[in-house]
């Protein structure tokens, strides 16, 4: 049995973290269900100082250590996504009984996932969702973009219900989803995040989950993508799959629809195969509502990349300096270096340590010619592995930071080359998160 937003009046409430979902879902609450109340606030570390102004004057705020036995008592308890739900403390609560949500997990179980799609994937979600939501409006429907990028999934209770949503899901939120969205677009799948699900083959099944849930009527795979060419779902899920000549699919023509050329090469919007894929992925969603944007590439005027994912931010002295910071995954790095074909590059690469394998990127590097930077944590290990894939030395060189790696790649580019900041690491180790790495890039590149 679904626990929908609008069932929690009179609730007592529990919420672990203040972030955007739960300040989102504190706002919804206050206005639409002013007989429930969040009783109690955990937190990892030192509240936000206005956490009483978010969540209430009497909001009774506890530790982690505190959390299992203050939140007992609640009727449900809403969970920021960054809160693992292997964490002992969210076990103690299941076992007594204690239902534990997110609030996008409530909203769609509000909407039991009708005129939904839900995309996930290890890479490409957000880009795909951007892209989904900007043709369906081109197409001329009424249509929000949710979830980890647009508003928080609960601010969609005051949009017309009959339009549509494009959700970015991410395999924190899928853990514990009760019901899925209508149509479910699956990007990619590899190694991530094992820091939150514990194994590679929890991630993985916890991000599969999204095509079992009840509501999903369509799945759209990446066919190109092996470990989803055979990823279960529901029995009554149908399979739209894009990536192959039956489907979206790219081709070196361009984009395709059947064997018919939709989109030519010269018209795409964005960089890379990867992203190529995507659009082909929004469009392949998009035909589960009969939405088909024609001419495509009218339909996509106006459409801009998103921050920080292989963003030109500058070309000066014939170098261009592009910032892919999301690339956090060592696949996602390979499919920037295959965006610039016939480029000299200089990679900027490292961050935090998730135990990485860079021996498939060290070797593209090798490949390719490329030099690499290596910043910390990881910055050393990519050099180490690039230096042993056949990187020279002077072209794998590492820098104690930031500001020291634009030097030496600044020094190391040559006319038409290109300066890439694609990590392969996450940010958390030196800075907020990979918005605030790229953003500490670009005024390095004296980007006005």
């Amino acid at each position: 049995m679904y626990v929908r937003f609008s069932e929690l009046d009179g609730a007592t409430v529990g919420v672990w973290g203040a972030g955007r979902e739960i300040r989102s879902f504190a706002g919804q609450l206050a206005r639409r269900l002013p007989a429930a109340r969040i009783a109690v606030a955990a937190f990892d570390g030192a509240p936000p100082s206005d956490v009483h102004e978010a969540l209430g004057t009497a909001v009774r705020v506890v530790t982690a250590a505190e959390a299992a036995a203050a939140l007992r008592d609640c009727d449900v308890v809403v969970r920021s996504p960054g809160v693992s739900v292997h964490r002992p403390e969210l076990r103690r609560l299941r076992e007594a009984g204690v239902p534990l949500r997110t609030a996008t997990g409530l909203w769609l179980a509000e909407r039991e996932g009708r005129g939904v799609i839900g995309v996930t994937g290890t890479k490409g979600k957000s880009t795909t969702a951007a892209l989904a939501c900007h043709l369906a409006r081109a197409a001329g429907r009424d249509a929000h973009l949710a979830g980890n990028i647009g508003v928080p999934a609960l601010d969609l209770l005051d949009a017309d219900p009959g339009a549509l949503a494009v959700v970015e899901l991410s395999s924190y939120q899928i853990a514990d989803l009760e019901a899925g969205p209508e149509v479910a677009v699956v990007t990619s799948l590899f190694r991530e995040h094992l820091d939150w699900h514990g194994t590679e083959e929890v991630y993985r099944a916890e991000k599969l989950r999204i095509l079992g849930l009840p509501g999903v009527r369509v799945a759209v795979l990446n066919a190109r993508s092996e470990p989803l060419a055979q990823a279960p779902r529901g029995a009554r899920v149908a399979l739209a799959a894009y990536g192959v000549p039956g489907g979206w699919d790219l081709t070196p023509r361009g984009i395709e629809l059947r064997g018919e050329l939709a989109l030519a090469s010269a018209e795409l919007p964005l960089p890379g195969e990867h992203n190529a894929l995507n659009l082909c992925g929004a469009l392949t969603a998009l035909e589960a509502y009969d939405l088909a944007p024609k001419p495509l590439a009218e339909a996509l005027r106006g459409f801009r990349p998103l921050p920080h994912r292989l963003e030109a931010i500058a070309e000066r002295d014939g170098i261009l300096w592009v910032d892919d910071s999301i690339s956090t995954t060592p696949e996602s790095t390979l499919a920037a270096l295959a965006s610039f074909p016939g480029r000299e590059i200089v990679l900027i690469g490292g961050g935090q340590d998730r135990g990485q394998d860079y021996a498939g990127l060290a070797g593209e590097l090798a490949r390719r010619g490329a030099m690499l930077v290596g910043v910390p944590s990881t910055g050393s290990r990519l050099v180490a592995a690039a230096r042993a894939a056949g990187v020279p030395p002077a072209h794998a060189i590492e820098a104690t930071g930031m500001e020291s790696a634009v030097a030496v790649a600044r020094d190391l580019g040559a006319s038409g080359a290109v300066i890439l900041l694609s990590p392969a690491a996450p940010s958390y180790d030196h800075f907020r998160d990979f918005e605030d790495r790229g953003e500490r890039f670009r005024a390095l590149a004296d980007v006005d």
